[in-house]
């Protein structure tokens, strides 16, 4: 495998860490991670490991940056992957009229100045799409570059928080999760 991830900082994830690592080191995964590990729980395991997490998959978007998140991942040496980098099309970040500017301004999509966004950011971005088109479209992002003040004006879209259904951090979303796997 290129990348074995452990989805969400519950239950024995320690266990799976450690089952990890040892598949790592027998060759048979290329790199091992995590995924919504807040900054504490990634800084739990990163100290208690031995092999760090390479990859931290977090939603990450221009409205949801992760500041504190970035930093910690950066001092671990650890990358941080975007799920959702396009913010899964919610509060119309498609039709954002700095976001609609700064696309006018280069002759690309909207799409296509949020995933250069993250390139310049050094943040692995993944976008979900079965659309050829759309794919195609992602993958052309190489022959322009944002300058510092659409950098900032792009940085200057976080809310701070998530928005998303997904709830990581509330204990009745963990119980529930937790609920379904012992009843599954």
């Amino acid at each position: 495998l290129d990348l074995y991830l452990i989805h969400q900082p519950y239950g024995d994830y320690y266990g799976s860490w450690k089952a990890m690592e040892e598949l790592y080191q027998q060759g048979k995964i290329k790199a091992i991670g995590v995924c919504n590990f807040s900054p504490e729980r990634f800084m739990d395991l990163y100290m208690n490991s031995l092999i760090h997490p390479m990859i931290n998959q977090l939603e990450f978007h221009p409205f949801y940056q992760q500041k504190n998140q970035k930093c910690v991942l950066k001092q671990c040496d650890c990358l941080l992957e975007a799920w959702g980098p396009l913010n899964e099309g919610q509060r119309d970040i498609f039709h954002h009229p700095m976001l609609l500017d700064i696309a006018k301004k280069h002759q690309k999509s909207v799409s296509q100045i949020i995933l250069r966004w993250h390139l310049e950011n050094h943040i692995i971005a993944i976008p979900k799409t079965t659309h050829l088109k759309r794919m195609k479209e992602n993958i052309d992002i190489f022959d322009f570059q944002l300058n510092e003040d659409e950098m900032n004006q792009i940085a200057s879209l976080d809310m701070g928080y998530s928005g998303s259904r997904t709830k990581h951090f509330d204990p009745e979303f963990v119980k529930t999760v937790l609920d379904r796997k012992i009843h599954d």
